[in-house]
């Protein structure tokens, strides 16, 4: 049975730009079933014995990590316990990752680059002309030899973008990963990643995305899920 974890969630514990109260999170977690989150918190973690507690409580597997702003986009980050000097620069990021043992997924990479605005507000691709016109066009770029998956289901994307990079990361022979970038209970759950085994700690999360055992899935939350990948049985 899959383990569905919403891989990309942001909360009031460490994101400005989020309402999304922990208790709230919790709630909605048990109702569209969820078995874990992982807080990608923008501006670093509240206090781990208060998400220790609360995981406790509530029975899910509720992990911290961080979403980092580099200068070619976001990097959700598992196993950075924090920020440290340098890491806006993605190639200081991995060797601080690699060092630690963790792992990086580039998030959201084709975000609005499919909008009319010039130039681009696309991250990935702000600094970059012509703006690739296929997905064979975008593997070229530098910082996908510099991550370790790609999210291909990100909750917050229009179906295009992620479709995008659904076909990016299939080129590149990644799996892709799946979250709702949730700011609020709306969306949650959205796109989820599914895991083939159980997952509860940081070290069993980065196993796991090493090892290459889960499948990027979405509608967890409407109670439509629809795998984007082969799932073991």
């Amino acid at each position: 049975m899959p383990f569905f974890f919403d891989l990309h969630v942001h909360s009031v514990r460490g994101s400005s730009d989020s309402s999304l109260q922990l208790d709230v999170l919790t709630h909605e977690a048990h109702r569209i079933g969820l078995s874990g989150v992982c807080l990608t918190e923008h501006g670093g973690w509240s206090d781990p014995r208060e998400i220790q507690r609360l995981a406790d409580e509530s029975g899910l597997a509720i992990l911290q990590a961080l979403e980092v702003e580099t200068t070619v986009g976001h990097v959700l980050v598992f196993g950075l316990d924090r920020y440290h000097p340098g890491i806006s620069d993605i190639r200081e990021l991995r060797r601080v990752v690699d060092r630690l043992g963790g792992f990086m997924i580039l998030a959201h990479p084709f975000r609005n680059l499919f909008n009319e605005s010039l130039p681009t507000t696309n991250l990935l691709y702000r600094n970059y002309s012509p703006l690739p016109a296929t997905p064979q066009d975008a593997i070229s770029h530098p910082a996908f030899a510099l991550v370790d998956e790609v999210e291909i289901a990100n909750g917050a994307n229009t179906e295009q973008e992620n479709h995008f990079a659904h076909e990016v990361a299939r080129l590149l022979g990644r799996i892709g990963t799946g979250g709702s970038d949730a700011h609020s209970s709306h969306g949650l759950g959205k796109c989820v990643t599914a895991f083939h085994e159980p997952v509860r700690t940081e070290k069993e999360l980065i196993e796991a995305l090493r090892a290459g055992a889960f499948t990027a899935a979405e509608g967890l939350h409407v109670g439509s899920l629809r795998h984007l990948g082969k799932i073991a049985p």
